[in-house]
């Protein structure tokens, strides 16, 4: 079985998709959101980076999930926002373990508040 990569990271063994090809899981607290696109499984975090709507309940269309919330809308194969200036939408790594897929979810680096306030200062936020 492959190992997780990194500090924190874990395998995930992936739930059954709907029949619109998604799914969600949480896994040590966290969401995660899982998509198909062009056949392939896409595990992404299950909220939106911009105010953490959940991104399972979206509209996947022209490979990207737009968020239920605000309409914040992102690329499935780079996690990029397609229309506006907002952080990338993290995506997982997905594996065959065993004949079955699997996500190396990895949390988020911790971030101090003084970071936020300047990521905020800058507008980033």
């Amino acid at each position: 079985m492959p190992e997780p990569a990194a500090p924190g990271a874990a395998l995930v063994p992936l739930p059954d998709l709907d029949a619109d090809g998604r799914a969600a899981f949480t896994h040590d607290g966290r969401e995660y959101a899982v998509f198909t696109l062009d056949g392939q499984v896409v595990v992404t975090d299950g909220a939106c980076p911009h105010k953490g709507g959940p991104l399972a309940e979206g509209l996947v269309k022209d490979g990207a999930v737009r968020c239920p919330w605000h309409w914040y809308t992102f690329d499935l194969v780079t996690g990029a926002c397609r229309n506006a200036q907002a952080p990338a939408l993290r995506r997982h790594e997905v594996l065959d373990v065993d004949g079955r897929p699997h996500a190396r979810v990895v949390p988020p680096a911790t971030v101090s508040l003084a970071e936020r306030l300047r990521a905020h200062a800058r507008g980033e936020d």
